[in-house]
Order: C-alpha cells, then structure tokens, then sequence
C-alpha cells in the first residue's frame, strides 16, 4: 500500500487540572497513539489538541513540545461545552503518514475518554 495520509484520533482526562497530570496525561496519550500505530517522528504532518474549559493549567501543545515534537505544528482549541459531556477531557486529532489502511489504524481512547468510543477496536 502507498503512504498516505491519514488522521489519527485520540482522548484522554485528567482526575486534576494541573500542569503535572496535564502534561503526563497527554504525553502518554501522543506516546501510545504513535507506538500502537507504528508512526516515527517524521511521519508527523500536525497535531490539533482540543480540551474543555475545566483544563486551564496548562497548554495541551506545551507537553507535546516538552515530549520532543517541537518542530511538529501544533495547536489547541476549546472543546465544545455540551451538557453531559465527558469533563476534564483532552482530546486529539494527529495528521500523519502511514503506509496503514485506514481499517488497520488503532485511535486510542485512556483514563476517563475510553467510553468515548466504544465503537473502536482496541
């Protein structure tokens, strides 16, 4: 199959809203969507992070940056607030190369957002 470009998605939470747990949260989360998913660095096209108004500590982007994707373009949004939404939740869009069908791509749901999409083999 030729590489293609293909989008990954991704969510997690954190129990606190602190820079630590934010930061460690999201990292885990980036680690295991490019780990499950065979993506190297340099497949990397861009990150879109979202996250809800009660995560304010710290940028979603930043842990991205201090986990060596600095040179990756990314950004952040504000997640929708919708009553009886999943709080406390990070979620993420990665745009990459992949020589992988789309049906063999593995987005990755931790901590509180597995619920998010029960739909997704794991």
């Amino acid at each position: 199959m030729p590489v293609m470009l293909r989008a990954l998605r991704g969510a997690t939470t954190v129990d606190e809203d602190t820079e630590e747990q934010v930061t460690g949260r999201v990292q885990a989360l980036v680690q295991q969507m490019l780990e499950r998913n065979g993506i190297a660095h340099d497949d990397l096209v861009s990150i879109l992070f979202t996250a809800t108004e009660d995560v304010t500590s710290v940028f979603p982007a930043t842990a991205a940056r201090a986990a060596g994707l600095g040179d990756v373009p990314l950004i952040c949004a504000r997640e929708l607030s919708i009553r009886g939404g999943t709080p406390k939740c990070i979620r993420v869009l990665m745009h990459c190369y992949s020589e992988r069908d789309r049906a063999e791509l593995h987005h990755v749901y931790l901590e509180g957002a597995r619920g998010l999409r029960d739909d997704l083999p794991e």
